[in-house]
């Protein structure tokens, strides 16, 4: 059996639709289709500059998704050793781990982009990181922390009976973590880590200050040449808040099939 779950930290992504919640469903349809809508309308009466900048995008699409899939890539695993140090009984693995996430959770996450790519450019072994990978690094290092809290939680929320049920067959610690315990916290942690996965996506604007050509960069530019700021970032926001909403509601599709093998 598994304990009342426990609080997880789940950022600042949007809500994750379910099929229970028919209020949030609705807002869900409402926030979809009227976005979609606007960009329609405004292509189709003002394509210069609308239809414009919605073709000067695509590319910059690629690389936001290239940050957000390769940080979230690297920060479930530092989150998956984040968590499991943080309820280690090693003193000394709990320590690293905990400080890490004390320390990561401190610093503002652009503080942490300009530190990699820049403060760190001074030593010679940084000095050639391109910004594509410094700014997947910085923000893996960021959201690692916030993914260990996750873990940590999900995991926690497993009763002991289940460890000791598997140590009683003969698992090891290792066998009882990931083919037990794991398998069953994945329940609680997924929508969490859906949740900070758009979180991660919508954060990705940041490195447009490492000059990655990601969506908001893309915008800036198109900005800069033709003086249509507010019709640029107008696109820009429109955009972002369909890929949220698609993303969003792609985990509580993958929510909800989990939990249907699970009750099956």
């Amino acid at each position: 059996m598994m304990k009342k779950a426990v609080s997880i930290h789940v950022g600042d992504g949007a809500a994750i639709p379910s099929k229970k919640d028919r209020g949030l469903l609705s807002a869900w349809w409402i926030s979809f289709i009227g976005a979609l809508a606007v960009i329609i309308y405004l292509c189709l009466t003002r394509p210069d500059p609308y239809l414009d900048i919605l073709k000067f995008l695509p590319d910059g699409i690629l690389v936001t998704f290239q940050v957000t899939v390769y940080s979230i890539f690297l920060a479930l695993i530092l989150g998956l050793i984040t968590g499991l140090g943080r309820l280690s009984r090693n003193k000394a693995f709990n320590l690293v781990a905990s400080t890490y996430v004390e320390i990561v959770r401190g610093i503002p996450l652009l503080v942490q982009l300009f530190y990699i790519y820049y403060a760190l450019g001074k030593f010679s072994i940084f000095s050639d990181l391109p910004p594509l990978a410094a700014a997947v690094i910085a923000m893996a290092i960021c959201y690692g922390a916030y993914m260990g809290e996750v873990f940590r939680a999900g995991i926690d929320s497993i009763d002991n009976g289940q460890t000791e049920a598997a140590r009683s067959l003969g698992f090891n610690r290792f066998q009882t973590m990931f083919l037990v315990i794991l398998p069953q916290a994945w329940r609680t942690i997924l929508p969490p880590v859906g949740n900070e996965f758009i979180a991660l996506l919508k954060d990705s604007s940041l490195v447009s200050i490492l000059a990655v050509a990601d969506i908001l960069r893309r915008g800036r530019e198109f900005a800069s040449e033709s003086f249509y700021y507010f019709e640029a970032f107008t696109m820009v926001a429109l955009v972002y808040l369909i890929i949220t909403l698609v993303l969003s509601k792609a985990v509580s599709h993958m929510e909800h099939k989990l939990n249907y093998y699970e009750r099956n």
